[in-house]
């Protein structure tokens, strides 16, 4: 609680020196004219004292809630005001069959979709969307600054989501671009998740579209995902159930979009890598804040104020009736 006029009870010391002033000037006054008075002192009756009590305490009980009042007490409380831009990502996911690949824990996908909402998580006031790829490019979740929902539409991504033809990554880009170029946030960037080249889509060369992205200061952050060598994918054949894939990571490619857009390539040869790197991006693109706090006044001042007329009401109808005294 604070007290917006706090002039005011400086007021209160003085009305409580006076109060014993008042009292104290005639009770020595008293004394002193009984020692020359040949009178008896006449005993007062309780009823007498209580309303002297009652009468002079009251009045100034009243006197200093209302000066408490005009001091207009208040009562405070605070919130912080969430920033109003903080950073536009777009999720850039692999669903092409090779994501199958068994190198990562249960596959390459679904370790993927794990990092990505683990991500999610240690977001706040930032709009996450998700793009997802293979032969062509989809929007799947557009830009939102609801969580769960983002989290539930990561959980629906499959293999084989759009065809299992080839893995356009220039279109994945550039659809991520389209959704994100217009934002007026402090800082866009894609997060591009591969584990192979791109060999199909409109735009064949995904540095053409890194270069687009340069141009409305869109950052890409690259994560390839696949280990050294070969590794083992599922076939869907009872009689030959495991194959092997060798590796097709386009290193030296995924390397120069992110290095012409000010990003950073990573590459992740397990699940526990993929962690550390989603990790790592977030530390890299938090923003920071001003901490705005908003505050809220509530004034008090009526509970001391209508405490203050009951009781200076209640006083003056003792007086007139119960206390009241007949000449």
């Amino acid at each position: 609680m604070i007290f917006k006029n706090y002039q005011f009870l400086y007021l209160i010391p003085v009305v409580l020196a006076a109060a014993a002033l008042i009292k104290l000037i005639p009770a020595m006054a008293k004394k002193a004219s009984l020692k020359i008075s040949l009178k008896l002192p006449q005993t007062e009756t309780l009823k007498a004292q209580l309303s002297v009590i009652i009468g002079y305490g009251g009045r100034l009980t009243a006197i200093i809630l209302i000066i408490i009042a005009l001091a207009r007490p208040q009562e405070v409380s605070k919130s912080d005001i969430p920033p109003a831009k903080g950073v536009d990502i777009i999720l850039c996911l692999d669903t092409s069959y090779s994501m199958a690949a068994l190198d990562f824990n249960p596959n390459r996908l679904e370790a993927a979709k794990k990092a990505a909402v683990d991500f999610i998580k240690k977001r706040s006031n930032d709009r996450i969307g998700i793009v997802v790829f293979g032969e062509t490019a989809v929007m799947t979740c557009p830009l939102t600054l609801d969580y769960p929902a983002i989290s539930e539409f990561i959980d629906m991504i499959y293999l084989n989501m759009i065809d299992n033809k080839g893995t356009a990554i220039g279109d994945g880009i550039m659809t991520a671009i389209n959704h994100i170029k217009e934002s007026a946030a402090k800082s866009k960037i894609i997060i591009l998740l591969t584990d192979g080249r791109s060999n199909a889509g409109i735009i064949s060369d995904p540095v053409y579209a890194a270069k687009i992205a340069k141009t409305f200061d869109i950052k890409i952050y690259s994560i390839g995902t696949a280990s050294k060598g070969k590794a083992q994918i599922p076939t869907g054949n009872p009689l030959n159930p495991i194959g092997y894939i060798n590796e097709d990571l386009d290193e030296a490619t995924l390397m120069e979009l992110s290095a012409i857009t000010d990003g950073k390539f990573f590459r992740a040869k397990n699940r526990k890598e993929l962690k550390e790197i989603y990790s790592l991006i977030d530390s890299m693109e938090k923003t920071e804040f001003d901490i705005k706090i908003f505050s809220n006044y509530k004034d008090l001042y009526p509970y001391f104020l209508f405490p203050a007329i009951m009781l200076l009401l209640l006083v003056f109808l003792l007086e007139k009736t119960y206390f009241m005294r007949i000449p």
